[in-house]
């Protein structure tokens, strides 16, 4: 979803969503609380930190409650969103987690913009 909204919101950036352990498909509940907000996230795909790009550093990696157990990735910043897994959460429970991970991104990329101006 961070991903998503990272490309929903019209600044230009790359952004990359990977995860140590990938079950090699979206949530279900993911995509439907994505769907919400007219976002087809079954486009995406589960993909490994291993596939993600490490010839530079990246601007920033953002783990979500993983804190040291983290796989490296190389970055100019590492930031942990203490955001709960949302997988077994019901369908309200989810959107929470949601809309709190489209105000990180959100303020991120804002931050990220003013850091590269």
């Amino acid at each position: 979803m961070a991903q998503a909204f990272a490309n929903m919101s019209g600044i230009a950036v790359e952004a990359y969503s990977a995860g140590s352990a990938p079950s090699g498909k979206i949530n279900p509940r993911a995509i439907q609380a994505m769907a919400e907000l007219d976002y087809d996230l079954s486009a995406h795909q589960s993909t490994s930190v291993d596939d993600l790009p490490t010839d530079e550093p990246l601007d920033a990696v953002v783990s979500m409650g993983c804190g040291d157990k983290c796989p490296w990735v190389p970055t100019k910043q590492r930031i942990d969103w203490d955001i709960p897994d949302p997988r077994e959460m019901d369908q309200d429970e989810f959107r929470v987690v949601r809309d709190t991970i489209q105000e990180k991104v959100t303020a991120l990329l804002r931050k990220l913009s003013k850091e590269s101006a």
